[in-house]
């Protein structure tokens, strides 16, 4: 396998206020407020004076379809899904969330261009739009991007004038075009971009770095210059301290596509790492006549990684096991449309938890989890498709695949192939075309653009069965990723020495968080007349596995590079193993639920992910007495052994045995503990047989008072930024009450507002909006927006015979 030697590029997030950002020639103005939008096919919707003063006004990202209502009737999809060990079609109805993201959008917006800059290049870039995107300027047709995971832009220049514009967007979503919820609308960042007619292209830097040492980094810079004058090139390299370290000039440079290569050397470079996400920074300058016309403004990373066919990976040149998970881009309560306060929270409990990786599944990703990555250290496989040309679904990639594959490929790559986080390209998953005597070709073709678009990366792909190894289908890509199918491991090294591997998509262990069925064994595609799955984290689809089997796979094949769970977050949409039944409208997968709660498994992922002492003990111990005899009393844990006490009785010592049962190796486990309101103690012991560390749950009384807590006291009043609350049902005593289930009522009063609240309840359909919500398992989640008005934000929980609680938040 070969070795990728790198320094990454990142172009930063251009994050401007709605005024705009100039500087030196480059202004950037991102489009958030003062849109307006109307659901429904308009006549003329483009045109300069439509009266649009009807429509609903919205800030950008938006998402249309969040807000529901929830309904089975919305894109009922009757499929046969083969994965799902289903012989007949079946009428699906939570498959994308039951949420009405079908139909057409209309979105306008009016903005201004200067007497100065009449002479000027002016481009409006989306980081993405779902979907089907007809863009207008000043009624007129300017293009159109209908994948709505690709970020694109295009050049209005020739369509805007001096004084006042319209920008109009027409999008549309067709049923059954996805198999989870999509989203709907401007769900990503919209921005105007002026420069002077030499500037630096859209995604016009990249950079990579043939030779990395402890003592230095061969820097080489591709720059695309694009202008008819005579211009040279200034490229300078700032390290994280924001010092100079390096620049060069070009000689002279003109042409109407131009790109133009720089090397540069970094003495003792720090390199960039899961622990030490390290960057540097790049200003490439455009100088026309001796002044700066034009500032590109990227970030890079330097470090070094291979995979070894009997090692796994290599990062910086020291063995990394990926410890990964799935997650698709909806933000649960919040919808598919973006915000930096949701994406970063998700990642801090992610990290927390031990993950260092990141698969977008199964498609591009909003820039700014790319840009978070970089700087917090998670490592990314970045996807593009979920289908090719032989399709999934009745309105999917399919119809696109023929004139659209090779240009959303290539705008994903040029995206981010300047990314650290980013480690691997995966051009597709479980791709029906792996079945077929040709579908290699296909695999070829996607294959060889992304070696031309950026060589310092391995292609992968998730193959969920032994025939693309037998077809030509898997040899076409550097890195071998197979989804589930823990058993073909063994065999696919024995028949293919050379090939690297890693597990591209594991587990799909489901689970609802705080609900446990007492019999606490391994029950594949089990379902419950309450739509629920037990929280032992032993509930497993027809196609996969829990997790002591895929730690155990890892453990037996130390050849594979690691793993991608699915999914670190629940999600809204696919309810396996409830997709005939509704209310069910998300994702039982998660290792987190939908409002960021961790599972229990949550601890069991920590415990092997970590280096922290974990000692986690479940289920709850709050229980029917006259019903509940005996529970089995499970331990997630990084200590070998550990003694179970209840109301100081001990019931015995466990040690994690390698010999028997796959369960007794990754968890402690005491069968049948008799039940007996009071304290369950759990005493874990170190190498040496001392106690090393103890934990304890308690019965809780009735419920008595509510509880609010947030790790975000303090927000930036900017509009958009968000403080989650988690509200806790809790006794007199302030012991959490974990069977809690009954609704809550909240207000917000001062410089913010109710956004959202939810509850992790897959079966709960009320309106994210609504600020009233049943807590579920004495648990639910607020989230209050700030406005742009700096000051003190307050939120207020209440319930019926309940104590209130309140909480204030801050704004800057």
């Amino acid at each position: 396998m070969k070795k990728y030697l790198v320094v990454i590029c990142l172009l930063i997030s251009l994050t401007a206020c709605s005024k705009g950002v100039v500087e030196q020639g480059r202004q950037i103005e991102t489009l958030k407020k003062g849109w307006k939008f109307t659901k429904g096919e308009v006549e003329n919707g483009e045109a300069i004076n439509y009266d649009d003063s009807k429509w609903e006004t919205v800030r950008v990202p938006h998402d249309w379809a969040i807000t529901g209502p929830f309904d089975p009737k919305n894109d009922a999809q009757s499929k046969k899904v083969v994965a799902d060990g289903e012989k007949k079609q079946k009428l699906r109805l939570g498959r994308t969330a039951g949420l009405p993201y079908m139909g057409i959008g209309w979105y306008r917006k009016y903005f201004e261009v200067s007497a100065d800059n009449a002479d000027k290049k002016l481009s409006v870039e989306f980081d993405g739009a779902m979907s089907n995107a007809k863009v207008y300027v000043n009624g007129k047709f300017v293009g159109e991007w209908p994948y709505g995971y690709t970020s694109f832009a295009f050049d209005i220049s020739d369509f805007a004038k001096v004084g006042e514009n319209v920008l109009a967007v027409r999008l549309e979503n067709l049923p059954q075009s996805s198999r989870w919820y999509p989203g709907a609308g401007l769900y990503r960042n919209v921005r105007l971009v002026t420069t002077n007619s030499a500037h630096v292209k859209h995604w016009g830097t990249y950079i990579t770095t043939p030779q990395v040492t402890d003592n230095e980094a061969q820097v080489n810079i591709k720059t695309t210059f694009v202008g008819s004058e005579k211009c040279t090139l200034l490229t300078e390299i700032y390290d994280s301290n924001n010092q100079l370290i390096a620049q060069k000039e070009s000689g002279a440079i003109s042409g109407n596509e131009t790109v133009l290569k720089q090397d540069f050397q970094v003495n003792n470079p720090k390199v960039w790492s899961i622990e030490t996400p390290v960057v540097y920074n790049v200003l490439s300058k455009v100088v026309s006549n001796g002044k700066t016309v034009d500032v590109y403004k990227s970030t890079f990373g330097i470090r070094s990684f291979e995979f070894i066919s009997n090692d796994g990976l290599h990062l910086n040149g020291k063995r990394l096991q990926v410890q990964g998970v799935c997650m698709h881009h909806d933000l649960g309560p919040l919808g598919a449309a973006v915000n930096v306060s949701a994406l970063h929270r998700q990642l801090l409990i992610l990290k927390e938890m031990g993950c260092n990786a990141i698969r977008t599944s199964h498609n591009p990703p909003t820039p700014e989890l790319l840009s978070m990555c970089d700087t917090m250290g998670f490592l990314v496989m970045d996807e593009a498709f979920d289908e090719w040309k032989k399709g999934k679904n009745k309105n999917g990639y399919t119809h696109l695949w023929d004139d659209w594959a090779e240009k959303d490929l290539t705008a994903l790559i040029h995206r981010d192939r300047n990314h650290p986080s980013v480690f691997m390209w995966s051009v597709g998953n479980e791709i029906l075309e792996q079945f077929t005597d040709d579908g290699w070709k296909r695999a070829k073709f996607l294959a060889d653009i992304t070696h031309r678009e950026d060589n310092t990366r391995p292609v992968t792909i998730g193959m969920n069965r032994e025939a693309p190894a037998e077809n030509n289908f898997a040899a076409q890509f550097d890195l071998k990723g197979w989804n589930y199918h823990t058993h073909l491991y063994p065999w696919l090294k024995e028949q293919h020495p050379d090939w690297s591997f890693i597990a591209s998509e594991t587990e799909s262990t489901v689970s609802s968080r705080g609900y446990f069925d007492l019999d606490a064994v391994p029950r594949k595609h089990y379902t419950r007349e309450n739509l629920q799955c037990s929280d032992y984290g032993l509930d497993y689809c027809n196609w996969s596995n829990t997790p002591d089997v895929g730690f155990a796979m890892l453990d037996d094949n130390p050849h594979v590079a690691g793993e991608f769970v699915w999914t670190g977050f629940d999600y809204l949409g696919e309810p396996s193993p409830y997709n005939v039944e509704w209310p069910t409208k998300n994702s039982y997968f998660g290792i987190v639920d939908l409002c960021g709660f961790p599972k229990s498994i949550y601890y069991l992922y920590k415990a092997r992910w970590t280096n922290e002492n974990v000692l986690h003990i479940l289920p709850h111990w709050n229980w029917n007495q006259e019903e509940v005899k005996t529970v089995p009393v499970h331990v997630f844990t990084n200590f070998n052994s550990a003694e179970l006490f209840v109301n100081g009785k001990s019931y015995g010592m466990r040690t994690k045995n390698t010999k028997k049962k796959v369960y007794e190796r990754y968890r402690l486990v005491w069968d049948e503990v008799k039940y007996e309101p009071g304290e369950v103690k759990v005493v874990a012991f170190d190498e040496n047989g001392k106690p090393a560390m103890e934990n304890s749950i308690k019965t809780a009384s009735e419920p008595y008072t509510l509880q609010l807590v947030t790790k975000y006291t303090k927000i930036k009043a900017d509009g958009e930024s968000l403080s989650f609350v988690e509200v806790n049902v809790v006794d007199k005593d302030g012991d959490f009450c974990p069977t809690a289930n009954f609704p809550i009522k909240f207000t917000v009063e001062g410089d913010g507002t109710f956004h959202a609240a939810g509850n992790g309840n897959s079966t709960d359909i009320t309106p994210f909006q609504s600020n009233e919500r049943n807590c579920f398992n004495g648990k639910c989640l607020v989230m209050i927006q700030s406005t742009e008005k700096a000051g003190t934000i307050t939120l207020t929980a209440s319930s019926d015979n309940l104590k209130a609680a309140g909480i204030e938040v801050s704004t800057y």
